[in-house]
């Protein structure tokens, strides 16, 4: 590997806007990577010069033993560990192996134009991922910066928030912040149209009235469904069996609909979730309600367990389907890390009976839950019981 590794932010303003330690390091360099755009910001030096290959995650570990014992400085836009490469080069190094020197992140240059305090903003990522991972940020009156990927991200920002019913949002697109081109335009996401430069983020104030909460128990008619859904009130006591975690991976087998696995994910946005579905059609439908509800939801299409074998090591694992498979809940729990959690429903009788068989060998919690809902009898209302569902948890 490189035997110094300097990462060096730099913004829209170039050369001027960098600190004395910042020009130093990039002239001391003997190879300077970075995108184009940030490699013309610099001007010429003794240094060698890389533009970054795409893809780039793929071709770094190459790049750093290609230049192993060289003196290297990579460019990175904003504060290189916020969203940036800083961070992955930490992770392949080392922090001992990486000195980062930061520059203002576009998000601190968005509040101060903005006036808003950076305490009380989400910021949304939407480099490599779509656009619907805004939505579970999307509740009346939060203050929204998204990180576009691109000129064409404020339309389609835009066009979401619309159609979930926030077009009255106060929507800012902030073009090349911190630079002489720098460019701010205030509007609403319904009235928002227009050209911008591929460097921009957007502020958005959220001015809506539907409510899609991030606690467990969306409304039943949140999902796509042809009835194989975990419905609200047992998905709501499931999920908190599950103990969703910031940073941890679920293993939703059996999806269905997805709901599990997209609330677990919606719980925080590095909790991620890989959900195995045998049915093609309804694996198809699990992944439109993913893209619906913007959740980090991976889709396995296959029969479990065999569909298990070689999925990254998950933090908890529910069993909404198939329980009965032969291997079923061996393969789940030893798959399990430890403090993991495992959680199987049954509402048959054959799933109970094996419930209540590994009950006695692992122990754990065990409850029965009934729901009934009011509905219309003749001209009154009477009481209506859904399938009672027995639900049982573990920890490893």
């Amino acid at each position: 590997m490189a035997a110094e590794v300097t990462v060096v932010g730099i913004g829209a303003d170039g050369w001027q806007g960098l600190s004395p330690a910042a020009q130093e390091a990039i002239g001391a360099a003997e190879v300077l990577l970075g995108s184009s755009r940030q490699l013309s910001l610099v001007p010429e030096g003794t240094a060698e010069r890389r533009a970054w290959p795409s893809p780039l995650s793929e071709a770094l570990p190459g790049l750093l033993n290609e230049y192993a014992g060289r003196r290297l400085c990579v460019l990175a836009s904003g504060d290189p560990t916020f969203h940036g490469i800083g961070t992955t080069l930490t992770r392949l190094l080392g922090a001992s192996a990486v000195r980062v020197i930061p520059h203002p992140s576009s998000v601190s240059l968005a509040c101060a134009r903005l006036g808003w305090p950076q305490d009380q903003v989400q910021v949304v990522s939407l480099v490599g991922h779509p656009t619907e991972r805004v939505h579970p940020h999307v509740q009346p009156g939060r203050r929204l910066v998204v990180l576009s990927w691109g000129a064409q991200t404020p339309a389609e920002v835009a066009e979401l928030l619309v159609a979930r019913g926030y077009g009255a949002s106060a929507f800012t697109v902030l073009e090349q912040l911190g630079g002489p081109d720098e460019r701010v335009t205030s509007t609403t996401a319904d009235s928002w149209s227009g050209e911008v430069d591929a460097l921009n983020v957007i502020g958005v104030l959220c001015q809506g009235s539907q409510v899609l909460s991030t606690v467990p128990g969306l409304p039943d008619d949140a999902y796509e469904s042809d009835g194989q859904l975990t419905k609200r009130e047992v998905r709501a006591v499931t999920l908190s069996r599950l103990a969703p975690v910031p940073g941890q991976l679920l293993w939703d087998v059996g999806g269905g609909a997805g709901s599990i696995a997209i609330e677990w994910s919606r719980h925080h946005p590095s909790c991620r979730a890989i959900a195995v579905e045998r049915d093609a059609e309804r694996s198809d439908r699990l992944q439109r309600n993913v893209a619906a509800l913007g959740a980090s939801v991976t889709t396995v299409l296959g029969a479990a367990p065999e569909a298990l074998t070689g999925l990254e090591e998950p933090d908890a694992v529910f069993v909404g389907g198939g329980a009965t498979a032969p291997g079923m809940i061996e393969t789940c729990w030893n798959a399990l890390r430890p403090g993991g959690r495992l959680v199987v429903n049954g509402v048959t009788l054959e799933t109970e009976v094996l419930i209540a068989e590994w009950y006695q060998k692992l122990g754990g919690d065990l409850v029965r839950l009934d729901v009934q809902r009011a509905s219309a009898v003749g001209g009154m209302t009477g009481w209506r019981p859904a399938m009672p569902v027995t639900i049982w948890s573990v920890t490893k």
